[in-house]
């Protein structure tokens, strides 16, 4: 059933598209633009665009030397954004196909959660520098989880992201922008259903509220370029973003907030993130601080042995990268990573080392990346990762 519903789906979206092009002027196309649309009344914008990552990767333990490899489709995206009625009500649609996207290799097993739709959320611009969003997109967590997948340093993000970023949620996020002389800052403040995407079953806890601040002391960063991996736009003046969020998410019912395994209990979680990135002319660096506590403590069951069998992942993580990008958009990087769960939770504490690598043909847009991470985690033997990945995104 699933399948079909997914066949009839593209189906009319290829009928919808072919309509839409008839009937309207395609306007300012370009490569890793998409396409872009314009009803002849003004009354809407249409921008359509479609990615996918090539993945190939293998892992090599130290004791066995056995090496464990596959290629796969890390990601497979369509985007749709434009207006509605007025330039000040904008909308953005995202889809994910891939079995990663969606959450699980079994669509029939995704426990509720975690199905095609990434982003459905309107933005109203109803103040100078106000706007209200509606619907589901990233919360206001850790930078590294807001920069897009298509615009990392990486090939993926780091093991402070996997632990402990809030992701996606469904709710209301309002967003406020000010200057001071050169200074620009942001406040964000969110509530959301607390259990992640696309949940269709009734809330098992209570809501989530996130606030954010950032503050850009020199000023704008170029083309967005806050929440865009390596300095592609190769700042001609020094760019820094400090920001600061907290995430309280009300009696949680999966293991990592808006993510992971639903648990027979319940927990308050709370979560700090801090993080500055900086840029200039082709060098780059991100810093990030997560810490996440469990009111009451993250275990929620045990064996009769006295094993965790069911825990939050509770504990703090650091993570920090840099790269330099030539004038031939090539681009060197490293990123250290170190993850300490809560000694309670009986989770295992790791330290990541990454050196990547990367050329950029056409920006963010058509890139091939690679990157080697060593995993040392205390106890057991290191593992080797080797990963190269090619991003289309038109």
């Amino acid at each position: 059933m699933y399948k079909k519903l997914k066949s009839v789906f593209f189906v009319a979206l290829g009928c919808l598209a072919l309509n839409t092009a008839e009937a309207q002027t395609i306007n300012n196309s370009k490569f890793g633009k998409g396409l872009q649309f314009v009803a002849a009344d003004s009354s809407f914008s249409l921008k359509f665009g479609t990615r996918f990552q090539m993945l190939y990767q293998g892992a090599i333990n130290n004791s066995t030397n056995q090496l464990d490899d596959r290629f796969l489709i890390r990601r497979a995206r369509l985007k749709f954004e434009g207006f509605a009625y007025s330039p000040k009500l904008e909308y953005k649609i995202e889809l994910g196909l891939s079995n990663s996207d969606i959450g699980n290799d079994n669509p029939a097993m995704a426990n509720n959660a975690d199905n095609i739709i990434l982003d459905a959320v309107a933005k109203w611009n109803f103040s100078p520098g106000w706007e209200l969003w509606v619907g589901q997109t990233k919360l206001p967590g850790n930078r590294e989880r807001i920069v897009s997948s298509q615009k990392m340093q990486f090939v993926d993000r780091s093991l402070l992201n996997s632990r402990f970023n809030i992701d996606r949620d469904a709710g209301l996020q309002l967003h406020h922008t000010h200057t001071f002389g050169t200074a620009v800052v942001r406040e964000i403040a969110s509530v959301s259903m607390g259990e992640g995407r696309d949940i269709t079953v009734n809330n098992a806890g209570g809501y989530d509220y996130t606030a954010k601040v950032e503050v850009m002391p020199f000023g704008e960063f170029a083309g967005d370029g806050a929440y865009v991996g390596s300095d592609l736009a190769r700042e001609e003046t020094p760019k820094l973003a400090i920001a600061a969020a907290y995430d309280f998410n009300d009696e949680a019912s999966r293991a990592r907030g808006q993510l992971g395994d639903f648990l027979s209990g319940h927990r308050d979680l709370h979560t700090v993130f801090l993080d500055a990135m900086f840029k200039y002319r082709g060098f780059s660096s991100m810093a990030e601080y997560a810490n996440s506590t469990a009111k009451d403590g993250p275990v929620v069951l045990r064996t009769d042995e006295g094993a965790v069998e069911e825990t939050f992942v509770t504990g703090n993580a650091f993570n920090l990268q840099a790269g330099y990008l030539f004038p031939s958009n090539w681009e060197i990087a490293g990123r250290y990573t170190t993850y300490n769960p809560e000694k309670a939770t009986r989770l295992s504490a790791q330290e990541q080392y990454t050196l990547g690598v990367s050329k950029y043909i056409v920006g963010h847009s058509l890139k091939v990346q690679s990157d080697v991470t060593l995993q040392d985690q205390p106890g057991r033997e290191n593992t080797y990762l080797f990963r190269l990945q090619m991003e289309v995104a038109l």
